[in-house]
């Protein structure tokens, strides 16, 4: 018996039956260089598949040329893909798991760097994200899209899949910017009517329907809203798309989304988006579609939420990506009645950050994309006999502390302060970032749940560390508090004077705000030096205390470091809404009293804040690590260091290191070679 009848059900989808109602929807990995399917592929679909998914759509793949966002992409209409196909298919079809390609074009949101050809759209209409001006699609070449989505359907069904999805007009892709008057501005046969800018997608069902045979799945991915902006289709008329595409009775099932690149916020909404915001508008499509299945998607995240959603009847699948790549055994867990072990996606978008520059990963799961290096540590642990101190219980202490407990060892972690959650906890003090602390309340539960002991409140001495057989020194990072940013490489050397008035008692650091030291006045100016969340979160805490809160930096834009996970806008809104100013481009020069001179960074003019009731800075941290140092002095064996105290870094950073480290030891304590490939991260 399960705890969520509803959620484990078998169920029709077209030709072939689901084992139950869980599917990992599509997602951007990086993990190719040749534009096909790679063995980091077939691992990682392959280990959602052996922990119980039903249904995996694969990454988005370009059924043309023209739709290379990326290097990293999968071209669906080169017959390289299938031997791929076949390969990643026999990683998870024998775990009773369906497998799907998914065939799209972005459309004008992307670019002509990567493909060195025009972007194509139904109107030359640029992305606000990409800015690139398209190319106008003619008739023939229309056609030829067409061609494309044909081709590449056939080819998934000759790499052994168990069938595709038609991808582009969900997100304000291609074919929803046919569907949108905002984007077709056109007066032929595609433009215009309703009907008319349905054409292009009736054609793209018919043609991929027919080199679909009846025995695999065909589905079709849309948009359940685009959002707020001038021209967005609504609800109301993705309803009305639904019901067209049910009529023509060619498909086995539509998967809702949300949002397109003027509000990207819907398509994967960060913390603080609530669970679950995208159910309200999949159950009015549900609604009008009858028994065609519906996949819904959204932050859904708990067992509980997605049984609630079955059992209402607003969907018939619940799709995850994000959850699902946070904890692969999610399906395992839920099965078994064991909510609280799922480690918890704790919506920070770290994912979508990583694979703007390198592959998919993620800020809690350190191994993503590195099933087979990282495998999962399962079933009763072997008594390893040999104790481990952990001194710290930040994120890579805990990770550590966990991973080490979950391999036999017998675990005590050391906690000068309080409570757990190291700088984690700090950036939680924020409203908006309070679901981030997720991770480290999930490592603490772990930690103790494995046998592990914590002490809270208790600093680790040398003496006392002599007791364990392994050592892993966590110990963080404080923040700086000499007001000198980096462009100013000199004035960070040891001794140096720091910015004048940095000394005032009416100066103070991340830290001293959001452990609620100190109490902030009604005037506040943040330094940020580093353009990552950190002033951010302080901003939006003190705003909300109706404060006046401005943010200057040096750099180019407030809170430039999160480009990448494309919530930056949804931020910046929020900060603008609760009246905080943003000033790029100026650094601090110095403080008296009340005043704080700034500079700017390019033309050297000074210009002066007043008054000034408090300056928050936001410049960098320091490496914790005395108590490494000490352990070295005394020629203490067995000693590993990680995280900040190695080098003031992230969160991923941090728990990635605590994992190596716990893995590394292992193989010591055992007497094997480690691979240092694996561990060059680890400071030993």
């Amino acid at each position: 018996m399960t705890s969520y009848p509803r959620l484990f059900e078998e169920v029709p989808l077209g030709p072939r039956t689901a084992r139950n109602r869980i599917w990992m929807t599509a997602h951007a990995t990086e993990f190719t260089s040749d534009h096909t399917y790679s063995d980091a592929h077939a691992d990682y679909y392959g280990e959602r598949a052996r922990n119980g998914v039903a249904v995996i759509t694969m990454e988005a793949t370009a059924v043309h040329p023209t739709s290379q966002p990326r290097q990293g992409v999968v071209l669906a209409y080169d017959p390289a893909v299938v031997t791929s196909y076949r390969k990643v298919a026999a990683a998870v079809q024998q775990h009773g798991t369906m497998l799907l390609a998914q065939l799209w074009h972005r459309g004008r949101e992307t670019d002509s760097v990567v493909s060195r050809r025009p972007v194509w759209a139904p109107s030359a209409v640029p992305c606000t994200v990409y800015r690139e001006i398209p190319h106008v699609m003619t008739a023939a070449e229309i056609d030829e899209l067409i061609d494309g989505y044909e081709t590449s359907a056939r080819l998934a069904v000759e790499g052994g899949l168990d069938g595709v999805e038609i991808h582009g007009l969900s997100h304000g892709y291609l074919l929803g910017q046919f569907l949108s008057p905002a984007t077709n501005h056109r007066s032929d046969e595609y433009g215009g009517s309703d009907e008319n800018r349905f054409r292009i997608v009736r054609r793209i069902i018919a043609r991929v329907r027919a080199a679909v045979p009846p025995d695999r799945v065909l589905g079709i991915r849309i948009n359940g809203n685009d959002g707020t902006h001038e021209g967005a289709l609504q609800n109301a008329d993705w309803v009305r798309i639904a019901s067209w595409i049910a009529e023509l009775g060619a498909v086995d099932y539509i998967s809702v989304s949300q949002g397109t690149y003027l509000d990207r916020m819907r398509i994967y909404g960060a913390s603080p988006q609530p669970a679950g915001y995208e159910v309200a508008d999949t159950a009015r499509i549900k609604a009008a579609v009858g028994s065609l299945p519906v996949v819904v998607v959204g932050r859904i995240t708990t067992p509980d939420m997605a049984e609630g959603i079955i059992s209402a009847g607003q969907a018939d699948f619940v799709g995850m990506a994000r959850q699902l790549i946070a904890d692969p055994r999610w399906v395992v867990k839920a099965r078994e009645g064991r909510p609280n072990d799922i480690r918890p996606c704790v919506g920070a978008n770290h994912c979508i950050a990583s694979f703007a520059r390198s592959s998919l990963s993620c800020i809690h799961n350190p191994a993503v994309g590195k099933e087979t290096e990282l495998p999962d540590i399962l079933g009763p642990s072997v008594e390893r006999g040999a104790t481990v101190a952990v001194v710290g219980a930040g994120p890579a202490g805990l990770r550590a502390g966990v991973t080490a407990a979950e391999l036999g060892y017998r675990v005590t972690v050391f906690e000068r302060a309080p409570h757990t959650g190291g700088q984690v906890r700090q950036l939680a003090g924020s409203e908006s970032y309070a679901e981030w602390l997720g991770i480290t309340d999930w490592l603490t539960e772990q930690l103790t749940q494995h046998g592990g002991k914590l002490l809270l409140g208790h600093e680790a001495t040398a003496d006392e560390l002599d007791e364990f057989d392994h050592v892993v020194v966590a110990t963080g990072s404080r923040a700086r508090r000499d007001g000198w940013s980096a462009i100013h490489p000199a004035k960070w050397a040891p001794g140096t004077a720091a910015v004048a008035g940095t000394d005032q008692w009416n100066v103070f650091t991340v830290e001293d705000v959001m452990d609620g030291t100190a109490t902030m006045p009604h005037s506040v100016l943040i330094v940020d030096d580093l353009g990552d969340r950190r002033a951010l979160a302080v901003a939006e805490h003190l705003a909300d205390g109706r404060r006046t809160v401005e943010i200057a930096t040096r750099l180019t834009n407030v809170g430039v470091g999160l480009t990448d996970s494309h919530d930056l806008p949804s931020i910046t809104t929020r900060l603008r809404r609760a009246g905080v100013r943003l000033t790029a481009g100026v650094e601090l020069v110095g403080i008296s009293e009340d005043t704080v001179t700034l500079g700017d960074v390019y033309s050297g003019e000074e210009e002066l804040r007043e008054p000034v009731d408090a300056v928050v800075l936001v410049t960098g941290q320091i490496a914790e690590d005395s108590l490494l140092h000490a352990l070295r002095e005394a020629g203490r064996p067995r000693v590993v260091a990680i995280g900040d105290c190695v080098a003031p870094r992230r969160i991923f950073d941090a728990i990635w290191e605590g994992e190596l480290a716990a893995r590394q030891l292992d193989r010591t304590n055992r007497g094997n070679q480690a691979d240092t490939n694996e561990i060059r991260s680890v400071t030993a």
